[in-house]
């Protein structure tokens, strides 16, 4: 069997019961960087070989965890903090493990950005996670313009030498929002400051980021402040059938259009 398993962001402690099984029980643990991955092995007296599994070599990695796999051997794949594949290397393998037919299954556990999510204070009930911003500046800036009507809080990674940078193309892309920068998650020296995109972050950047900002703030629709009747009525005057009006009214309402049948019976 392989397992893609959670490994903590900070605090070792944070580690479950079924990761510390998996990682002992395993013939093989493949992981990001072996070194960082040995520090948590020998905290808990954990002995295995171990195997690159990095963005350059994922196929590489994956054909050998099909062969071991296949001889009825346990393998673990780990990143260097937190759940692989996200914004961490292990989704290439994934891929080639589904089109070989190879079964995994995922032990959860710590996550960077959820914890970040948390600390920020900023809306919860609706997210959408970005990661880590690639690219020339106008690469960065164009993919930024794709997420600028969102109405959810929107989850970055980033790096201490690009926090400044990344925070002042927010500002470009989204104009003036609130803001969280979280680090040091699960650490002594763990830190959750709330600031504005126009005034950026102070201070000196040490350590991996997790930037959060605010969703766009949805514009009720004029339209809706007529009655049923007056908005259906103006869609007709506008060209549309009934039963278009009748479509379009229910969409910017939020209703089906069973609900607004009713006020459609004498027009």
């Amino acid at each position: 069997m392989i397992s893609f398993v959670a490994t903590p962001i900070g605090n070792l402690k944070d580690i479950t019961l079924r990761a510390l099984d998996a990682l002992k029980e395993a013939d093989a643990i493949f992981c990001e960087d072996t070194r960082h991955t040995l520090k948590l092995l020998n905290a808990y007296e954990i002995k295995k070989p171990l195997f690159a599994c990095h963005k350059f070599n994922e196929r590489e990695a994956a054909e050998k965890m099909i062969r071991m796999s296949r001889e009825g051997k346990n393998i673990a794949v780990v990143s260097d903090a937190g759940m692989p594949v996200i914004s961490d290397p292990g989704n290439a393998v994934c891929r080639l493990l589904r089109e070989a037919g190879e079964a995994y299954t995922v032990l959860p556990g710590a996550c960077a950005f959820l914890s970040a999510l948390v600390l920020s204070a900023l809306p919860a009930d609706k997210f959408t996670f970005i990661g880590f911003l690639y690219g020339k500046k106008s690469e960065k800036l164009a993919l930024l313009e794709k997420y600028k009507t969102l109405d959810t809080t929107l989850c970055f990674h980033s790096a201490p030498q690009d926090v400044d940078d990344d925070i002042a193309l927010f500002y470009q892309a989204f104009g003036e929002r609130r803001a969280c920068a979280v680090r040091e998650i699960t650490k002594i020296h763990e830190e959750s400051l709330p600031f504005l995109l126009s005034e950026g972050l102070p201070g000196e950047k040490r350590g991996e980021y997790v930037l959060l900002v605010e969703g766009a703030k949805q514009t009720e629709n004029p339209l809706n402040s007529m009655s049923e009747r007056e908005h259906i009525l103006f869609y007709m005057q506008q060209g549309l059938d009934k039963k278009e009006a009748l479509k379009k009214a229910a969409k910017d309402r939020g209703v089906s259009k069973s609900d607004l049948y009713k006020f459609t019976i004498d027009l």
